[in-house]
């Protein structure tokens, strides 16, 4: 009979911080750019070139600390982790061992279950490598050092993770945070949010750990969930078997969904740390940690309170706006201007999130003004447009932040008050139409409907639908 197993997990999630330039040098961050472009002696590893910290570095960590409720370091330092590797130029990386910024802190997260706590055993700062691009046909690999020294977080969680799905649910949590605050982007597409997943497994009800393997390359929160499953399996079977596993670092592969090993996993022994040596240590005062705390932003949690209070939307519409803080400042702005929450939540909720998934674009990537948006919602209460051309505008706006009011102005879009007109319209749609007439004379209601439409394509959709029933009703009387 086969045992009960238990997953434990823990992740080591490393974030590329949005700071205009790079932690020890003064090279642009920005992603892209021509290989080696973004480069200096200093970041290349030049023979006598020194590193100088860059202070927004440490602001952001210390930013991401308090958001996780981490306690801050007073007294920091940078360590080297010797490795030789093509894509690390100076045959080390600077990082941070034994004293880093920030400690013992935790993120909250809704499970099944309700809500648990995963803890953060520490966050580090520490510069990012090169980029090594293999060349199959030429069997050569080349090497990129724009990334070489853009400054990392590195976020080490305790193993409190027993699911993919809690593995998600953290990562979620850590990256709305982060956006927040402005610390990153988070893209992981674009690699700023990378995970590594810590995995072991043991049986049911045993307080000890199993042994345990590293997953690196997982890139999505999809590729995260099948190697998580995947690498599950794996040790369960080699288990189930009378086997060991072994610990090392394994590479997943996401196209054929299995995991190979890569190398057998280090210790810090074998990086040779020691402290570094060409920069002094960080002292962190209370007054700093102050200033950084009263810079803070209104956090995700905190929003959906204020939410429940301030705004008369529902509790699944809250959510899903405050999932960004681009939606969500999308909204209380729009809001500010028309004073219409409901009205502005139903745009975002309806025909914002479905042109978002036809175009498979992020929120983030939403390019309309809210003062567009709020002059919509306006020219729809006032009865200057219909629903259906409101849709219609906004579909513009949504493609180019076009100004709604020109807009409806320039294509003559405004709804058609004029009764004379509707009447004469009217009067023609039921001349053509003898024998909707008379089904509705027999009281067939579909037969109105029809009607109506038929008027309204002939106006192009633009007569008041209003005044359009009350004509129809009088001359069918």
């Amino acid at each position: 009979m086969s045992k009960n197993y238990e997953t434990v997990i823990g992740l080591e999630v490393h974030v590329e911080l949005a700071t205009k330039t790079k932690i020890f040098c003064s090279c642009s961050t920005e992603f892209g750019g021509k290989p080696n472009t973004h480069t200096c002696p200093v970041c290349t590893g030049m023979p006598g070139s020194l590193p100088v910290l860059n202070k927004q570095v440490v602001e952001y960590a210390m930013a991401v600390g308090l958001a996780t409720n981490c306690s801050i370091t007073r007294y920091s330092k940078f360590d080297r982790k010797n490795y030789f590797y093509p894509d690390n130029p100076q045959n080390y990386q600077i990082s941070q061992l034994y004293l880093p910024i920030c400690r013992n802190g935790y993120v909250e997260i809704d499970t099944p279950a309700g809500k648990k706590q995963v803890r953060i055993h520490e966050i580090h700062m520490e510069e990012d490598a090169g980029k090594l691009v293999h060349d199959e046909w030429e069997d050569v690999s080349i090497v990129d050092y724009n990334r070489s020294g853009v400054p990392l977080i590195e976020i080490v969680s305790e193993p409190d993770m027993r699911s993919a799905d809690e593995v998600i649910a953290y990562l979620e949590t850590l990256r709305q945070t982060i956006q927040y605050l402005g610390a990153s982007d988070c893209k992981l597409n674009e690699g700023s949010m990378r995970a590594d997943v810590n995995l072991s497994v043991r049986e049911v009800g045993s307080t000890k750990f199993g042994t345990r393997t590293e997953m690196k390359n997982l890139n999505s929160f999809k590729a995260i969930a099948h190697a998580i499953e995947g690498e599950r399996e794996r040790q369960i079977e080699l288990l189930e078997m009378g086997r060991k596993v072994v610990q090392e670092t394994r590479r997943w592969d996401d196209n054929k969904e299995s995991s190979h090993a890569m190398r057998s996993k280090e210790d810090a022994q074998d990086y040779r740390y020691f402290p570094e040596p060409d920069l002094a240590p960080i002292v962190i005062s209370e007054e700093w940690i102050n200033e950084i705390r009263s810079r803070q932003p209104e956090l995700r949690p905190q929003k959906l309170e204020r939410y429940h209070r301030e705004y008369d939307i529902p509790d699944y519409d809250a959510e899903i706006i405050t999932g960004t803080k681009h939606m969500a400042d999308l909204f209380e702005e729009t809001t500010k201007i028309c004073g219409k929450p409901k009205k502005v939540s139903n745009w975002l909720m309806g025909e914002t999130m479905r042109l978002l998934k036809e175009n498979s674009m992020e929120a983030e990537e939403i390019c309309f003004a809210p003062e567009h948006l709020a002059a919509l919602i306006e020219l729809v209460d006032a009865g200057t447009i219909n629903g259906s051309v409101a849709k219609e505008v906004f579909e513009e706006m949504f493609k180019s932040d076009i100004d709604p009011e020109k807009y409806v102005e320039e294509k003559g879009l405004k709804v058609v008050n004029d009764e004379g007109a509707l009447r004469e319209t009217i009067e023609k749609v039921i001349a053509e139409n003898p024998q909707s007439v008379e089904d509705y004379h027999n009281g067939k209601k579909k037969a109105m409907g029809f009607l109506v439409g038929q008027t309204m394509k002939a106006m192009k959709g633009k007569a008041n639908p209003v005044m359009v029933n009350a004509i129809l009703q009088e001359l069918l009387a």
